[in-house]
């Protein structure tokens, strides 16, 4: 096969920001058609307004042209065509249900209450598709009052209880670098939507999935049983070791970190090997799991003395020739470049669409690698508006005359 798996399919993206345009990209890198609907009232996504930009010269601060792209917009964008339409006007609302009507597929991440007060909201537009999937991402789920709560990632992040769980005791809460709750719950729905589409084509019937950023987050964290934890004395944060596993963390060596993994007797054996303490594999204090958990701060301070004086590579190569589960710890500038991670795909090159590729330019692929379909993150994201005529022609039918009366109006 040279298509993908949801070739076929046709996507309406009313997404903006992060959480919602990161669940259509995989949408479309699966094959999906993805028409993104964009605000120009607003200059379309909110994405395409965040510095950096590429531009002519390479990467600025500020946009200099038209042209010019930025680089979460060339990451998000890829793959979709982007139409513009002012959901405020009857006009666009029109279109838009026009949209509907052809579509498999809605994804929308709106704040609490915007769907319904446009008459877009699921409940407005079942009856147009009854086979249609409509996928709701939002801070907090759609069921509850949330008020008018904000829904950014920080905010997610502190309270599904996720800043408590890295960092020393006694640490303030430590935010992930990563927007986690933001790329977190766009996982699960694409999860969600799929299931809904199978079940769609299974019994003709559309339905509504509803996803929550907080629900996604604190779903992660309930994975490890922290309050049990707690209750038999270990420490909910343990910083740089992971007692209850030890030889467990990461450690210092001269010129750089690794991380090392020695939960099992195998493992703990290789690691006292190769720090030359094999005298102690039988001993009382670390033979067995339990003895080493029970005294991991001796364990892991004998590693981390070891590791002190030693160049991270011979320090590598001692625990490899041992059978113990070791990794330089990389930068992010390493990591994307990992030959074997750029070459299945899981990592690419990001393109301008007029501009090409600028060298260390990279971004997400979709880390699936399937037998016969084909994924593809290759596509560079649209312009503003790019789209506007071609689908509301060829995918609407509308003549030209509709379409500038459409424009004459301000819809689009």
């Amino acid at each position: 096969m040279s298509t993908g798996p949801l070739t076929g399919k046709t996507v309406i993206d009313l997404t903006t920001a992060l959480a919602g345009p990161y669940a259509t990209l995989l949408l479309a890198g699966l094959g999906a058609r993805v028409i993104k609907v964009e605000n120009p009232a607003r200059g379309g996504d909110t994405s395409r307004n965040n510095s950096p930009y590429v531009t002519a010269d390479g990467l600025s601060m500020r946009r200099t042209s038209d042209d010019d792209m930025s680089v979460s917009m060339m990451l998000r964008g890829r793959g979709k065509e982007s139409i513009l339409l002012d959901l405020k006007r009857p006009e666009s609302r029109e279109v838009l249900r026009d949209l509907v009507r052809e579509a498999d597929i809605v994804v929308e991440n709106y704040s609490a209450g915007v769907t319904a007060r446009l008459g877009i909201d699921y409940a407005s537009v079942r009856d147009l598709n009854p086979r249609l999937v409509y996928t709701s991402i939002s801070g907090f789920g759609a069921t509850g009052d949330h008020g008018d709560r904000k829904a950014m990632d920080t905010i997610i992040q502190a309270l599904s209880g996720v800043m408590m769980t890295a960092g020393e005791p006694g640490d303030p809460p430590v935010r992930f670098g990563l927007p986690i709750g933001d790329l977190v719950a766009p996982l699960f729905a694409v999860i969600g939507t799929l299931s809904a589409v199978m079940h769609a084509e299974r019994t003709g019937e559309g339905q509504h999935v509803d996803v929550s950023m907080l629900g996604a987050l604190t779903s992660l964290v309930a994975c490890e049983p922290f309050d049990a934890l707690e209750s038999v004395g270990f420490p909910l944060r343990t910083g740089t070791y992971v007692p209850r596993l030890a030889p467990f963390g990461t450690f210092r060596a001269v010129d750089g970190w690794f991380a090392l993994c020695g939960p099992t007797d195998q493992f703990a054996e290789g690691v006292l090997r190769a720090i030359g303490r094999a005298d102690l594999i039988g001993s009382a204090d670390f033979g067995t799991r339990d003895a080493r958990v029970a005294n991991a701060d001796r364990l892991h301070g004998l590693i981390a003395g070891w590791a002190a004086e030693r160049m991270l590579a011979e320090a590598l190569a001692a625990l490899h020739a041992n059978g113990a589960p070791a990794a330089p710890v990389r930068s992010t500038a390493e990591a994307v470049r990992d030959p074997d991670v750029t070459a299945r795909g899981e990592v690419v090159p990001l393109v301008h669409p007029k501009f090409g590729h600028f060298d260390g330019l990279y971004g997400s692929g979709l880390p699936v690698v399937f037998s016969r379909s084909l994924v593809d993150m290759s596509a560079p994201a649209p312009q503003l508006g790019e789209h506007t005529d071609a689908v509301l022609s060829e995918l609407l039918g509308y003549d030209e005359q509709r379409i500038a009366s459409l424009r004459g109006a301000g819809a689009f």
